[in-house]
């Protein structure tokens, strides 16, 4: 089995109309929403050296921080289109990716995401094939992970659509999150109990 390398997309581009402000830059506890997730992803890498990470985003705050950091970071204005608009420009961003690699997309406003839950998710996905996902009992949710050979599919995503559409047509692993508490997203004002 050839080595697999495993793409992380940080989708920090999304348009909060719930929220009623850019939630990504809501500070918790002191930092931004949007570094919870990095930082996880950040964690992860020093344990998985074949990882690569790219950061969409559409707000230029977020952009210039990023880009001084190092991290390698998109900017798409065309983001509040939908979410396929960012899982597009994600991949689009990636260089050499193989057919043996994988790609992840993992959302920015899941504050309470854990490295060993996203670390799970890598080791699962790259032992069985073409999709991984995490969950909490019966709840679906994100990161989601997908074999290269897939993004043909992920780049035919039309406006809000999302990386489900191409997962629910392919044999899927599912790997349990530590607790639900990974698995809740930052959409209301109300929602920031973190």
């Amino acid at each position: 089995m050839k080595h697999r390398k495993v793409h992380m997309i940080y989708m920090a581009a999304g348009n909060s109309r719930r929220f009623q402000g850019n939630k990504l830059l809501y500070t918790i506890s002191g930092k931004a929403l949007y570094r919870y997730g990095l930082e996880t992803l950040i964690e992860v890498q020093k344990n998985y050296p074949d990882t690569t990470l790219t950061v969409v985003v559409q707000e230029w705050a977020i952009y210039d921080s990023l880009w001084k950091e190092n991290i390698h970071v998109v900017y798409n204005p065309d983001s509040k289109n939908g979410a396929s608009y960012t899982i597009k420009a994600g991949i689009l961003a990636l260089e050499d990716v193989r057919p043996e690699d994988f790609v992840m997309f993992v959302v920015a406003d899941q504050p309470g995401l854990t490295a060993d839950t996203v670390k799970k998710l890598i080791n699962a996905g790259c032992d069985t094939g073409e999709c991984a996902s995490v969950k909490c009992e019966n709840r679906m949710g994100n990161p989601v992970m997908f074999s290269a050979t897939l993004l043909p599919e992920l780049m035919e995503l039309r406006g809000d659509e999302g990386g489900r559409k191409v997962l629910r047509r392919h044999k899927c692993v599912y790997v349990e999150a530590g607790n639900e508490r990974e698995l809740e997203d930052i959409d209301y004002r109300e929602d920031l109990k973190f």
